[in-house]
């Protein structure tokens, strides 16, 4: 008898079944069997399996499975199927498996990194076989996953009905009790929230490396400096997961007393979400400056070896700060809370934008909400972009929130003051600037693109609008005055 089958003797019929036993797979099980689910598993690595069964998951209601038929053979109809592989072609590899093995009505879920492109395609080709789809960001890691993950599902609507209970069960709950887990919409919708969720993570550690370097580099502070710093500053309404940490990794001493911290090569890994939220906002055409610049600053750094032999030929040393400290330490403060909400800001506003190019129809209340608890974004700061969406769904953006403009015109000077700063020291702010120029941009009523267009016009014959005609009306210069009157197609790409 298999190990599948007296499992199957001694639990009966699992509720879910899940695929991928690395650690986020493992503590989803856990976390789910926990909650009083019974889960079936199976890895393509059937060893994995064994030694799962027969570790970590020993007494416990769970199911080992040997092949993809013996998974099948262990759920309960309709069958859910919860994959936890590597992103790509893995996936697209496990749901033709999958579709000769389960039955019209049967659930597969996609619960890893996957591009929303590919969510929206596989979604429409899993329900042309008669199953439901569901594409799932999981944020938190693997603690996370193992105690409270933000869970930000779409897909299939029908699905919701049988995946609901278990993904809410599972998920993280924020303060006061909301369950950080809610049906985001149809096809990619799960995964775009979960990839703009990546980053706007990308922009918030920027940030905070930015805060770090100017206190390191500008003010000559130590890591225990530092440290203090950061806890005090998580009682502030930057009270969040990745200040908490930041804190923590400044007090961390390795066996021999020196900070694990001033050891760690100045080369950061990135594995593309950030990247594709960028790339999105060009598709959009929605200015998502600050995430940008943190996709190029972890390119940047990458580029360790010529950054190194840049600075031997551009040498320059920053001069020592002359200032009141602490109250520059208050300015960065307030410099960093400013470019976090513009970072949330041109997040949203990606959001919906994508949501009338896909027809999705996004709660972005719900969404601040479910990254409230469990994520690796997780702050305080999100409920009070619940409340603003809250009393305004159609709030276009949340720096027109009587709460965020209220805040905004008090952190302006100082955010002004330490770019100002970090230019003349010659601190690299990257994240920081590119805030503060879109907030200087997007509340600017006369911007310099009459000119652009003027330009545009003379050389392409691309047509303008004027300001003193109605909207919408195409006009053409001849500037040359041997160009001729014929003007080119108006269009935006």
């Amino acid at each position: 008898m298999t190990n599948a089958n007296i499992a199957n003797d001694l639990h009966g019929k699992a509720d879910i079944g899940l695929i991928g036993l690395a650690v986020m797979g493992e503590n989803l099980v856990m976390n789910m069997e926990s909650k009083g689910f019974t889960v079936a598993v199976y890895n393509r690595t059937v060893e994995k399996v064994d030694r799962f069964i027969s570790g970590r998951a020993a007494g416990k209601n769970i199911i080992g499975c040997h092949s993809l038929e013996g998974l099948k053979d262990s759920l309960k109809a309709p069958r859910k199927v919860f994959l936890m592989v590597r992103a790509g072609q893995a996936v697209d590899d496990f749901i033709d498996k999958l579709l000769e093995v389960l039955e019209p009505g049967d659930i597969i879920i996609d619960g890893g990194n996957s591009h929303f492109p590919d969510t929206i395609r596989r979604t429409k080709y899993v329900e042309s076989k008669g199953l439901l789809y569901v594409g799932t960001g999981v944020s938190g890691g693997e603690e996370g996953a193992l105690k409270g993950p933000s869970m930000m599902p779409g897909g299939s609507p029908e699905a919701w009905q049988y995946v609901g209970p278990i993904f809410r069960a599972i998920s993280a709950r924020a303060e006061n009790g909301d369950i950080c887990c809610e049906w985001v919409g149809e096809n990619g919708a799960g995964h775009f929230v979960k990839m703009v969720h990546n980053g706007i993570e990308y922009g918030d550690m920027q940030l905070i490396c930015e805060a770090y370097q100017l206190m390191r580099d500008g003010l000559g502070m130590s890591n225990e400096e530092m440290h203090d710093v950061f806890a005090a500053w998580n009682e502030t309404e930057l009270d969040s997961y990745l200040i908490e940490i930041t804190r923590d990794i400044l007090g961390y001493k390795d066996g021999n007393g020196e900070a694990t911290l001033d050891h760690i090569l100045d080369k950061a890994g990135q594995k593309g979400t950030g990247k594709w939220t960028a790339i999105s906002a060009l598709d959009e055409g929605v200015p998502l400056t600050l995430i940008t610049e943190a996709v190029f600053a972890r390119c940047l750094s990458a580029a360790k070896d010529e950054r190194v032999r840049a600075s031997s030929l551009y040498q320059r040393e920053i001069p020592a700060f002359e200032g009141d400290r602490e109250a520059f330490i208050e300015a960065i403060r307030k410099a960093l809370y400013a470019s976090k909400i513009v970072s949330y800001a041109q997040g949203f506003s990606l959001m919906r934008s994508a949501a009338a190019t896909y027809g999705w129809d996004l709660n972005y209340g719900g969404i601040a909400l479910m990254w409230r608890g469990g994520c690796i974004i997780r702050s305080a700061f999100l409920g009070k972009i619940r409340e603003a969406f809250d009393k305004d769904p159609a709030l276009e953006n949340i720096l027109m929130d009587e709460y965020f403009s209220g805040v905004m015109k008090d952190l302006v000077a100082s955010w002004r003051e330490v770019v100002a700063y970090a230019v003349s020291a010659g601190i690299p702010v990257p994240a920081f600037s590119s805030a503060l120029t879109w907030f200087d941009g997007y509340t600017t009523d006369n911007l310099p693109a009459n000119l652009l267009q003027a330009q545009r016009d003379y050389f392409g014959a691309h047509t303008y609008e004027r300001n003193d005609r109605p909207r919408g009306e195409a006009f053409h210069t001849n500037w040359t005055g041997h160009g001729g009157d014929t003007a080119s197609s108006g269009y935006n790409a």
